[in-house]
């Protein structure tokens, strides 16, 4: 299953609206909330974990974690830390996105201690973001499918956590209303883009991005459906990306 997918599918309606909701709190506190929320509606995963890393790739070690939320169970231990992790010269290198599995040890330890873990990790110069997912030592590893289903999130997921990652900051608003911080944000992306869309074509956008289906966008604009995807089009072509899941990252900075 791809996001991309059937996106103006009636049945898409409840995952866009959690999509919207993810999107729009991305400079909110409770943004590891709901990406909890939305990723376990399509794989379990009983914990999720946000953070970005410096790396020194000559060096060969992590200078600095930034914790950037978490949601779910506590963590039982304190396995697979950055500067320990088995896959840190893969990290160090990477170009692109990279699904990386956990594997808990075959011999000694007490596996009950051990959470079922899995990381999406993307990188930009010295720069790692980390989505950490986590499933109870009670409960099944993931399987092969959810493993793919995840990584086929990574498109979606990880450029939201840049964009979160760069609105978080000690001056950032906790308790701004989350969609009037998306139109914000969304201003300013077509000022840096220098990008003008028409007013239709604004509301439209803003409108699937922070949740709403096509037939509730033609309600509230007065307009058929087939109005509504016309603006989406003629808005995605001027930014220069394809269908809903193009404008997502775009609005994600990607």
């Amino acid at each position: 299953m791809k996001l991309e997918r059937n996106l103006l599918e009636p049945h898409d309606a409840r995952m866009y609206r959690q999509l919207g909701a993810l999107i729009a709190s991305a400079s909110g506190s409770d943004f590891a909330a709901r990406m909890l929320r939305f990723v376990d509606d399509l794989v379990p995963v009983q914990r999720l974990d946000l953070s970005e890393w410096t790396v020194d790739g000559r060096q060969a070690r992590v200078e600095r974690v930034r914790q950037l939320g978490s949601a779910g169970v506590e963590r039982p231990c304190a396995s697979g830390e950055p500067g320990t992790h088995p896959l840190l010269r893969d990290i160090l290198q990477m170009k692109d996105p990279l699904l990386i599995q956990h594997r808990p040890p075959q011999q000694g330890g007490d596996l009950r201690h051990h959470l079922h873990q899995c990381k999406l990790v993307s990188c930009n110069g010295d720069r790692r973001w980390v989505i950490g997912f986590h499933r109870l030592p009670s409960q099944c590893a993931f399987a092969l499918g959810e493993l793919s289903l995840l990584k086929s999130l990574a498109d979606t997921l990880l450029p939201l956590l840049e964009y979160h990652a760069q609105r978080l900051g000690p001056d950032a608003e906790q308790g701004a209303d989350h969609a009037d911080a998306l139109r914000l944000g969304f201003d300013e992306r077509l000022a840096q883009e220098a990008v003008q869309l028409s007013s239709r074509e604004q509301q439209v956008c803003i409108g699937l991005l922070t949740g709403g289906t096509v037939p509730e966008m033609a309600q509230r604009l007065n307009v058929k459906s087939s109005s509504v995807e016309t603006y989406l089009k003629r808005a995605t072509a001027k930014l220069g990306v394809s269908g809903r899941n193009g404008l997502t990252r775009w609005m994600a900075g990607a």
